[in-house]
C-alpha cells in the first residue's frame, strides 16, 4: 500500500485538525480574556473573586458563540437567501459541485454589492452557507464562478468554516473588552480608583500593565486569526481547483477579483478573513499588510497555474 507523499495533507487529517483547532481556539480566548479581565480588576482595585465569575461567563459565551456565530456573520454581511428560481446559474452550480464533493447542499445567499467576492460560513457541512456578491455573479464567466464556488465548498468540506466563523465572534469580543477598558481609563475613573485602593505606586503600575494588556490582547487575537486563515486559503485553492477540474478558471477569477477596485461596503475587519479575497486590500498600510488574513493573491494565482 502506497503511503501519502511527504508534506501531503489528507482530507480527514484536515477535518480532524480543524475540529481540534476550534476547541483550542475557544479555550485560548477564554484564558486570554479571563487574564485580561483579572489584570483590569486588580488595576481598578476590585474583588479578585469577580474574575472567577467572569471566567465562567466567558466559557458560556464561547459555547453560545459556537452555535450563534453563523447567524452573527450572516447578519453582519447583509446578504439575503436565494433559491434556484431566483438565481438559477449560481444555485445550480453550487448544487452540482456539492454532489461532486459529497456534501449536503448549503444554503445560498447573495450580497447586493457590486464588488466581486464570496465567502462560506457555518459550523459544519450540514449547517453551511455560501454567500456571493452581486458583482461576482455579474462580472465572472460561468466557469470562473464555478471555480470560486468550488473554493468555498472546499472550505465547507474541510471544516475551515467552523474555525473561521467562530474566530469572527471571539476576536470581536476581545477587541470590545479592550476598547471598553481603554475608554474607561481615558476618563480617569480607573486611575482614581486604583490609586485609592492599591496605593499610588502599585495602583499606577497595575494601570499601566492593564493598559498594555488591553492594547496587546486584540493584536494577539488578530495574529491568531491571521495564522488560521492564510494557510487555509492555499489549501482551499488547491482543493477547489481539483473539485472543479479547472485550475485556470479559479486563477482567472482571482485575477478579476483582485483587479476590481470597487470597495465592498459590507466588509469589516471582523469578517474580512472569511472572503475569498481580502475586501480591505485598498486600505494599504504596514500594519494592514503585516496582519493580512490572506496570502498574496499573485502567489495564489501562480500556484494554481502550476497545477
Amino acid at each position: 500500500m502506497t503511503s501519502p507523499l511527504p508534506g501531503s495533507v489528507l482530507i480527514y487529517d484536515r477535518i480532524a485538525a480543524n475540529k481540534r483547532t476550534t476547541w483550542l481556539m475557544m479555550t485560548f480566548f477564554v484564558v486570554l480574556l479571563t487574564a485580561l479581565v483579572g489584570v483590569i480588576v486588580m488595576a481598578m482595585g476590585g474583588d479578585i473573586g469577580i474574575v472567577g465569575v467572569v471566567g465562567i461567563g466567558l466559557i458560556v459565551y464561547a459555547l453560545v458563540s459556537y452555535w450563534i456565530s453563523t447567524n452573527v456573520v450572516l447578519s453582519i454581511s447583509g446578504a439575503h437567501e436565494v433559491t434556484k428560481e431566483e438565481e438559477w446559474e449560481f444555485v445550480r452550480r453550487v448544487e452540482n459541485l456539492s454532489i461532486g464533493a459529497g456534501l449536503p447542499m448549503p444554503k445560498t445567499w447573495v450580497l447586493e454589492d457590486s464588488a466581486p467576492n464570496a465567502f462560506a460560513t457555518g459550523r459544519d457541512p450540514n449547517h453551511a452557507h455560501v454567500v456571493v456578491t452581486r458583482g461576482l455573479l455579474d462580472k465572472l464567466e460561468p466557469i470562473e464562478l464555478e471555480g470560486v464556488l468550488a473554493h468555498e465548498l472546499s472550505h465547507i468540506g474541510n471544516y475551515d468554516i467552523r474555525v473561521m466563523t467562530v474566530a469572527t465572534v471571539l476576536v470581536g469580543l476581545v477587541a470590545l473588552v479592550s476598547d471598553l477598558f481603554l475608554r474607561y481609563t481615558m476618563f480617569g475613573a480607573g486611575h482614581r480608583r486604583g490609586s485609592r485602593d492599591k496605593g499610588g505606586g502599585g495602583g499606577a503600575i497595575l494601570i499601566v500593565v492593564a493598559i498594555i494588556g488591553a492594547i496587546l490582547a486584540p493584536i494577539v487575537a488578530q495574529a491568531l486569526r491571521m495564522a488560521i486563515s492564510r494557510r487555509r486559503e492555499y489549501l482551499a485553492d488547491a482543493s477547489g481547483a481539483l473539485l472543479c477540474r479547472h485550475p485556470e478558471a479559479l486563477a482567472r477569477a482571482l485575477e478579476k477579483i483582485s483587479n476590481d477596485h470597487e470597495p465592498l461596503e459590507a466588509a469589516n475587519k471582523a469578517t474580512a478573513h472569511l472572503y475569498i479575497s481580502n475586501p480591505l486590500r485598498e486600505h494599504q498600510s504596514f500594519l494592514n499588510n503585516l496582519f493580512s488574513t490572506h496570502p498574496p493573491i499573485d502567489e495564489r494565482i501562480r500556484l494554481l497555474r502550476s497545477m
